[in-house]
């Protein structure tokens, strides 16, 4: 049975869909507006005397059909992508797991732009210089979760990756043991190299679960790499209402403002019991190149994956349609009466004829 899979090769132009609802929005306030303005100078009883072409079915039709080409052009832009050609490969690599830290203190911004950001930019770039490895992605906060399990779809980690922010987890804290023990769980019983890579700024940890699972996680000839995301100063944590703008910063309960700082003396810890090494993350160098060289040193494992290697495009079907759709609406804006009379799309239908 051929296999398929669907996959954009510029996901990142999708976001571009958020801004369907706020045409709606726009759409629909400027009706409403429209309605008031009109109602100042006629009733509605006679509104179709006055403008006999005026349409709000059609003006609805337009702006639905204004939107799928919308939709559909962003889509093409995106380049949906189908892949069918799939070939096994061997590779030797290292099985790896990013536990990435999204406490609020990692909104903290004395690493530009804030330490969350700048860790998420670090993994992106070196998943570009990775070759055969297998790459994990976990999330930590209260509890730990998998975001991304093991794999070598480079892109779909970078997708992956894109969404990660600090509203994730609503339970706060820096479970670092949780984070640790769900890699060991998730990396199954393969006999590949395996690692652990963790990103976090140390604070409100629990130090006696995380030493207990890198001791664990070390047994198992798993190594540990920690970087320490921020500086020994510290900055506040910024607080964010929903639409994602600034409204101060979180204070204490004598309403101090909050600082944050580096506690790396447990990560220190983990990575001297991980045999890895620990980095402090600064504006200039996160440190995960350095580590990933230190990785790169380990014995690798042949790593054996079923990979796509073939993928065809399929942009033109989506610029396809928005070329019908608009057609049709030319069709629609055209507004020749002889034409609305002979189909009637849009006008009710006169009951005494």
């Amino acid at each position: 049975m051929e296999t398929h899979i669907l996959r954009f090769e510029h996901p990142e132009y999708l976001y571009w869909l958020l801004a369907i609802p706020i045409l709606i929005a726009i759409y629909i306030l400027i009706r409403i507006l429209n309605k008031r303005q009109f109602k100042k100078f006629a009733d509605s009883k006679f509104a179709s005397f006055l403008v006999p072409l005026a349409s709000k079915s059609r003006s609805n039709t337009k702006f639905v059909i204004f939107l799928f080409v919308i939709i559909f052009g962003i889509i093409a832009a995106a380049n949906l992508q189908t892949g069918s050609k799939m070939e096994e490969v061997k590779r030797e690599g290292i099985d790896l797991y990013f536990c990435v830290d999204i406490s609020n203190s990692m909104n903290a911004e004395d690493i530009a732009p804030n330490r969350l950001e700048r860790s998420k930019q670090a993994i992106n770039n070196l998943i570009n210089k990775l070759n055969g490895d297998r790459i994990g992605v976990i999330i930590f906060a209260g509890n730990a979760y998998v975001q991304l399990p093991i794999t070598t779809d480079y892109a779909a980690a970078k997708m992956f990756l894109s969404t990660i922010n600090t509203n994730l987890i609503p339970s706060q804290g820096t479970e670092i043991g949780a984070a640790i023990n769900l890699a060991v769980k998730s990396f199954g019983t393969s006999e590949h190299s395996k690692a652990i890579v963790i990103i976090s700024d140390g604070e409100d940890h629990v130090n006696g679960d995380a030493i207990k699972a890198a001791q664990e996680a070390a047994k198992l000839g798993i190594k540990i790499y920690t970087i320490g995301m921020g500086l020994e100063e510290g900055a506040p944590i910024p607080l964010y209402n929903q639409y994602g703008k600034r409204t101060g910063y979180k204070k204490d309960r004598d309403g101090n403002i909050v600082i944050t700082k580096l506690d790396d003396n447990l990560l220190r810890q983990i990575a001297e019991i991980g045999d890895g090494i620990y980095r402090r993350a600064s504006n200039s160098n996160v440190g995960l190149d350095e580590i990933f060289n230190e990785i790169n040193k380990s014995e690798k494992s042949e790593i054996e994956s079923k990979v796509f290697t073939d993928y065809e495009d399929q942009f033109q079907w989506f610029i396809g349609a928005a070329i019908i759709l608009l057609i049709i609406e030319i069709l629609i804006s055209s507004g020749k009466k002889d034409w609305e009379d002979k189909f009637n799309f849009f006008e009710p239908k006169d009951e005494n004829n």
